[in-house]
């Protein structure tokens, strides 16, 4: 069975991303073929994994298609690329911008049911490919917007990361409140949501531990992650570097351990709650 993942907040800069990609790489690290989906036009999640496939194989990251140019084939497969075992990407590009131009000129506002066709357009590429993986991770921009809504349609399962500042705590309110919305529209969609993953501002500060106090009085203290992602000075580095571990590149040490440690944690979390969500 594949688990089809979003990770998401209508507030941008909270680390969306950065979790979507952890996750997903310390997935394929544990044996889950996994694909990273990019649907955000700024290609953040696309950067970030071309710089680690850089970083484990010295040498650049090869695109032959593009998704926008493989969606409007209607098939999306040629534009899916490997970055290390397990792990694969359907990356971003400067021309996914035009996606809505796409869908809007596709399915005109006088066809039959032309919004669910639009929103449903992604779902039906990826259903082409989605029995080959464990699990598909899909990374959006921090907007309503048809992105987010074809995320939304082919997802399982969502994840509301929370950064623990007062915007976003007000940007997983509203998102949760237009996940209620979104679903009560489309009869033929099927989504949980998984939990709501605090991400610290600051180590130990009093305004942390205020907003997560919030989040559970808001959301209920079972929907919070016990795993709690901290503030890491080295998840900037991977942005710009790629992601590095043991046995992989010679600039591993002690910090890439740590890191690596605490999203394990999280993904046997995740992991865990998907169990304990099909038993319910």
């Amino acid at each position: 069975m594949t688990h089809t993942l979003l990770f998401a907040n209508f507030k941008g800069g909270v680390g969306k991303t950065t979790n979507s990609v952890m996750t997903a790489y310390e997935l394929s690290k544990l044996g889950y073929k996994t694909l990273v989906c990019d649907l955000d036009p700024q290609a953040n999640a696309t950067q970030l994994l071309r710089r680690t496939y850089t970083l484990q194989h010295n040498e650049e990251m090869a695109f032959p298609e593009t998704m926008m140019v493989a969606l409007k084939n209607e098939d999306i497969k040629p534009a899916i690329v490997e970055v290390m075992k397990n792990l694969y990407l359907l990356p971003s590009h400067k021309d996914f911008v035009n996606y809505p131009d796409f869908l809007e000129l596709k399915y005109l506002a006088n066809m039959p049911n032309y919004k669910e066709r639009r929103i449903s357009y992604f779902n039906n590429q990826l259903k082409q490919v989605q029995n080959e993986y464990d699990f598909i991770i899909i990374d959006v921009p921090p907007t309503l917007s048809i992105y987010t809504d074809s995320a939304l349609y082919a997802a399982d399962n969502v994840i509301i990361v929370l950064q623990t500042q007062q915007r976003s705590l007000d940007g997983a309110v509203a998102f949760w409140e237009y996940l209620q919305t979104f679903y009560n529209e489309h009869s033929t969609i099927d989504f949980d949501i998984l939990g709501i993953l605090p991400v610290l501002l600051k180590n130990n500060a009093g305004l942390d531990n205020q907003i997560i106090k919030d989040a559970k009085e808001t959301f209920g203290d079972d929907l919070l992650f016990n795993t709690i992602i901290k503030h890491m000075e080295r998840l900037k580095r991977y942005d710009r570097l790629g992601i590095s571990e043991k046995g992989k590149t010679s600039k591993h040490d002690f910090h890439d351990e740590k890191t690596h440690e605490i999203y394990i944690q999280l993904t046997k979390e995740i992991l865990n709650r998907l169990k304990e969500n099909k038993h319910a």
